[in-house]
């Protein structure tokens, strides 16, 4: 099955590096394009058999599957000029979150989906979130899930929790990165331990608690429970997270879902005018 992506920006190299090094797809079955062509071809020269090519079309002309990795407003004006070109056989791919398969359906003659991947793909964990249009065909059904099995575990979704599973699956990794910057800044400023020292024990920390997740041992609350005890340290710690906390996730999610619907309403905009 030959793949093309049409943008090869952080989410598109991601998939494309995931999709070789897990030999989920061979480089010489991959058509890649990029409006600044030297990041294409710096792919290239790590997976020399990879094709370049000049402009959409020609990904479109020698691909069966075709990831959308550009921006949710460059994608009407892209599909307006290439659509003439995507056939029924074709399995258009978008991984953007506010253009629904509906809407992709409504513009192309050709079969759809939606993907939306994480950074976690590009360790071959986490989760990719799909949508299947109604055009799309068992097969690709088939494959499109096994490609992504071989990065991640693909987790079907409805259109109505797409945001907050994109926050949750996509947006997350950025979210905790930050305030395990900041759990390791405050480490450094409270005490004489170094940056350094707290990066390495912090990092290990995740990863350790990651693989006692994945056991299936503890629930996270009864992990809590597990660490916290009566009277001890952390229960000194939690008791500050508590009060701290508050509604600052509510508040992530309020604001996250607020750029979500003015996204919509501007991509909506170009799909009815």
């Amino acid at each position: 099955m030959n793949i093309g992506f049409i943008g090869t920006g952080n989410m598109g190299r991601i998939l494309i590096e995931s999709f070789i090094e897990s030999n989920a797809a061979n480089p010489s079955d991959i058509t890649i394009t990029n409006r600044t062509r030297p990041k294409a071809e710096s792919l290239q020269k790590s997976y020399p058999s990879l094709h370049v090519a000049s402009n959409a079309s020609e990904v479109i002309h020698k691909s069966n599957i075709i990831f959308l990795c550009v921006k949710p407003l460059d994608i009407h004006p892209l599909l307006e000029k290439v659509r003439p070109l995507l056939k029924p056989h074709h399995c258009l791919i978008s991984i953007t979150s506010p253009i629904s398969v509906k809407q992709l359906e409504e513009l192309v003659d050709c079969q759809v989906a939606r993907i939306i991947p994480s950074i976690t793909n590009r360790a071959f964990s986490g989760v990719s979130l799909v949508t299947y249009g109604e055009s799309c065909k068992q097969h690709y059904r088939l494959f499109l899930d096994h490609l992504l099995s071989k990065i991640s575990i693909p987790l079907s979704i409805e259109n109505n929790i797409t945001r907050v599973s994109s926050d949750i699956v996509s947006c997350g990794p950025a979210f905790f990165s930050y305030l395990l910057q900041r759990f390791i800044d405050s480490a450094v400023e409270e005490t004489e331990i170094t940056k350094d020292q707290a990066t390495k024990m912090i990092s290990e920390m995740v990863v350790g608690f990651g693989k006692l997740l994945e056991t299936n041992l503890y629930t996270l609350p009864t992990l809590q429970e597990k660490v916290c005890v009566k009277g001890g340290v952390t229960g000194e710690g939690i008791k500050v997270l508590e009060e701290h906390v508050g509604e600052m996730f509510n508040k992530v999610f309020q604001q996250t879902h607020a750029k979500y619907d003015e996204d919509l309403e501007k991509v909506g905009y170009q799909f009815n005018k």
